[in-house]
């Protein structure tokens, strides 16, 4: 199951892909244009021209999951224009973008620790 979770890396691709593309299409452009391995389990964030679409692909180590959303009404009121190829969003903006909001005016804390991959940095509580 695709679930979006604070942990995971999630990147939007600035410019817009042509939606007929399928997994293999969006595979191919990570490596190619994003320079970013497709099996990293990273969350790639992808919309079409008119931005009125967003697709999703993530490869979950037994293969990929790619998942679109058409909204019914209107089109996505924000989408990056940075000069990078990608942009690492967090989450909470992630889904305030799949209501079509815009994440820019949202509010909400920064990370009071940040997430790290090496254990011996982790919390641990020491036996009295």
């Amino acid at each position: 199951m695709l679930q979006l979770t604070s942990q995971q890396k999630l990147l939007l691709a600035i410019e817009s892909v042509d939606f007929r593309a399928g997994i293999d299409g969006l595979v191919a452009l990570c490596k190619a244009k994003l320079a970013v391995n497709p099996f990293s389990g990273m969350v790639f964030v992808f919309t079409n021209r008119k931005r009125t679409a967003i697709k999703l692909l993530m490869y979950d180590g037994n293969g990929f999951w790619l998942a679109m959303k058409r909204f019914s009404k209107g089109k996505l009121v924000w989408w990056p224009t940075d000069k990078q190829p990608i942009l690492q969003v967090q989450a909470a903006a992630l889904q305030v973008l799949l209501s079509q909001g815009d994440p820019r005016f949202m509010h909400t804390p920064l990370p009071w620790r940040k997430h790290t991959e090496d254990a011996s940095e982790s919390f641990v509580m020491q036996p009295e």
